[in-house]
């Protein structure tokens, strides 16, 4: 499945690519920087339209020569209310910034990152009254998402489902993260096998990069546990927090500086909740942060953690920082999920699903056994190395697109376990 298509950049140039991206600003997202940089690498001409964040507050940039053009958003959502207010601005806000590529640089083909399932709209449009090509690119199951975040199916679930389908019935092809998600773009999304590809979202080596530690990082203590990703409620941050709490209250160990890296709408309540866990001097919050910072933290970290809750959501999800922590050769801990295990497979621990208590148990056998670690590492990078890096990868984007420009057939075979 990774073998090249035989294309060059010469054969693609002159196709031009328009990517929208909602939940995150570019080139925060890295599996979207990842893609806009092969695809230019490629020969495509690319443009991205994201919303604004902190860092990113720039209107129109040019970074490596791919155009990015940013929306404001109103807030972060919590809330049917404020999903609604975000979405809708965000929707508004991607169809006049496409128009405006549109009669500028021009493009041939939409390239729709979820969430949220209603780039369709767009695409849509775009695909029946001009012609251009559609691409959908499933980063996350939303109705599954909704699902994790508020504990319930009504009524808003069944839209997500709808808007899901849209989506699905919309797409020329589609680009599946990994075997879950590619069986949900068949079963529930109504596609032809040979129209889903599978593209995971492997790390550059050349970003992620191991480095000195950082000593200061740790606070004075022996050890540091390292996390980076979103603040949000299915994240399952308060499982680390308790397990934190477990291992300096409850066990007496003071040794152990907790560093978490990201921002979120949960950000702000999780920094609560570690004061009233008596825990806050031992956990260092830097909200969404540059590379620099986030390599230092993850560089320095003894043991990298994901407490991801169980759910049916995170359990058929790839999470980009299982093997972002692989290429950095730190050993994991995280609970017993299918597409975890799958990533991360001798390179982590599991705690029994959702039990702070047991996660902190492993947490601490991993401290306390250096050569456990170094081995665990190892095996990580090497896997990172041979297998999952963003150059692993690059040749199925590519032939995802050449599926969509001249309809070659995606393998209808496939040799990863679902």
């Amino acid at each position: 499945m990774t073998a090249s298509t035989g294309r060059t950049p010469e054969g693609r140039a002159g196709r031009r690519v328009l990517i929208i991206v909602e939940n995150l600003p570019v080139p925060f997202d890295r599996r979207v920087w990842n893609e806009a940089n092969a695809l230019r690498d490629a020969g495509y001409q690319v443009s991205i339209i994201c919303p604004k964040g902190v860092g990113a507050e720039e209107s129109l940039l040019v970074l490596d020569g791919i155009r990015i053009y940013r929306h404001p958003l109103p807030l972060d959502a919590r809330g049917a209310l404020g999903y609604l207010l975000e979405y809708s601005s965000a929707l508004f806000w991607e169809s006049l910034l496409a128009w405006r590529v549109f009669f500028t640089t021009g493009f041939d083909a939409i390239h729709a990152c979820n969430p949220p399932d209603l780039i369709f709209f767009i695409g849509g449009f775009f695909k029946y009254v001009f012609g251009k090509k559609f691409l959908f690119d499933h980063h996350d199951i939303n109705p599954e998402l909704y699902e994790a975040k508020f504990k319930r199916k009504d009524f808003f679930h069944r839209l997500l489902l709808g808007a899901e389908r849209a989506t699905f019935a919309t797409a020329d092809i589609s680009i599946a993260t990994n075997n879950s998600y590619r069986e949900i773009a068949i079963t529930r999304g109504k596609m032809k096998p040979e129209k889903v590809f599978v593209v995971r979202s492997g790390p550059s080596l050349e970003r992620m990069g191991i480095q000195p530690p950082c000593p200061a990082l740790k606070k004075g203590r022996k050890f540091l546990v390292g996390y980076v990703g979103v603040m949000g409620a299915q994240e399952g941050i308060q499982y680390l927090l308790e397990a934190a709490r477990h291992i300096i209250r409850d066990l007496g160990r003071e040794d152990v500086q907790f560093g978490l890296v990201g921002g979120g709408p949960e950000l702000e309540h999780l920094k609560v909740l570690a004061g009233e866990l008596g825990i806050a001097d031992y956990v260092t919050f830097t909200g969404r942060a540059p590379d620099a910072e986030m390599l230092a933290m993850l560089n320095t970290a003894d043991v990298c953690v994901n407490p991801d809750e169980y759910n049916a959501m995170n359990d058929k999800s790839t999470m980009n920082k299982i093997v972002e922590y692989m290429a950095l050769g730190k050993p994991i801990v995280q609970f017993d999920l299918t597409e975890g295990r799958y990533s991360a497979g001798e390179a982590s621990l599991y705690a029994s699903r959702n039990d702070a208590a047991d996660l902190a148990r492993n947490i601490l056998k991993l401290l306390d056994d250096p050569a456990l670690c170094a081995r665990m590492g190892e095996i990580g990078r090497r896997r990172v190395v041979e297998e999952l890096s963003w150059a692993h990868e690059t040749p199925k984007l590519l032939a995802a697109y050449d599926a969509l420009f001249e309809g070659v057939r995606a393998p209808q075979s496939v040799s990863e376990r679902s």
